[in-house]
């Protein structure tokens, strides 16, 4: 099936769902959901972004700016993870807490648009990954078209660059809370932190990735491997300690081994994870 085809399929089976709200992130994956869910539905589709401390500010007018470009309805909605304990411990579960609050909210906004089906821009590649935020979409019966169509990742950036989607080719941007590692606590303070050093790096002309956080107050930067060499020379070596520390990090460590999307997960023992 090539990818008109599967525009095409895509787009019917979302006309099949009647009115429905997407939980838009502003990323690839919703953004061709958005899409899709336009084409088929017009105005009794709407796009609904969160916003809290666990995203960038960076990210939020992101969303817009990709909603105006689609041309769908666009919602944002506060949600409270971080008033959650369940969440602030972040133990490997965190996503699953998460996501409930945000189907949580969306279900209540949804009550008052008339659009009674949640959709996600989960894909077939991300059924092979830790993601307990899926549990917490089943638990809410939200829907997750690019799985039931059998769309993978790359078939997403296919349909994105087809409909002419400026995010196409947008590194993955998961929530700020995804770059503390499990066990120390996901605070509205520590998420601060890492927003501004992204941001700083961002601004350094970065594009691909991320300062995670360890314990201790110790940043970790990940980027990719033909930028490391720039990173560990002056003057951005110097600078970039200097804002880091301004920031309230400790310590400042640059991984010899690059950008590795998830890298996390392999600090703990996810077969032991259960989610009730």
């Amino acid at each position: 099936m090539n990818t008109v085809d599967k525009a095409e399929q895509l787009v019917n089976h979302i006309a099949l769902l009647e009115r429905c709200a997407v939980a838009f992130s502003g990323g690839v994956d919703s953004a061709v959901v958005a899409k899709a869910a336009l084409l088929a539905l017009g105005d009794d589709a709407v796009a609904v972004t969160a916003s809290s401390p666990s995203v960038p500010r960076s990210e939020i007018e992101e969303a817009k700016r990709v909603a105006a470009e689609i041309g769908i309805r666009h919602e944002i909605v506060e949600t409270q993870e971080t008033t959650n304990p369940l969440y602030v411990q972040n133990a490997p579960d965190r996503c699953f807490h998460c996501k409930t609050e945000l189907y949580s909210q969306i279900e209540l906004l949804v009550g008052k648009i008339d659009a009674p089906l949640i959709l996600n821009g989960a894909n077939v590649d991300d059924q092979g990954d830790h993601r307990p935020g899926m549990i917490a979409a089943k638990n809410h019966e939200v829907r997750s078209p690019l799985i039931e169509c059998g769309r993978t990742k790359a078939d997403v950036r296919a349909l994105a660059k087809h409909w002419n989607l400026s995010v196409h080719d947008k590194p993955a941007s998961p929530c700020l809370a995804s770059r503390i590692a499990y066990g120390e606590e996901a605070t509205p303070e520590r998420l601060a932190m890492i927003e501004a050093a992204e941001a700083y790096l961002r601004a350094n002309g970065l594009r691909e990735f991320r300062v995670r956080y360890h314990r201790g107050d110790i940043a970790r930067i990940e980027v990719t491997p033909d930028r490391i060499a720039e990173l560990a020379s002056e003057p951005l070596r110097s600078d970039l300690a200097s804002k880091l520390r301004e920031l309230g990090f400790r310590a400042v460590t640059l991984d010899l081994e690059g950008f590795r999307s998830g890298n996390l997960n392999g600090f703990v023992d996810l077969a032991a994870v259960r989610i009730q």
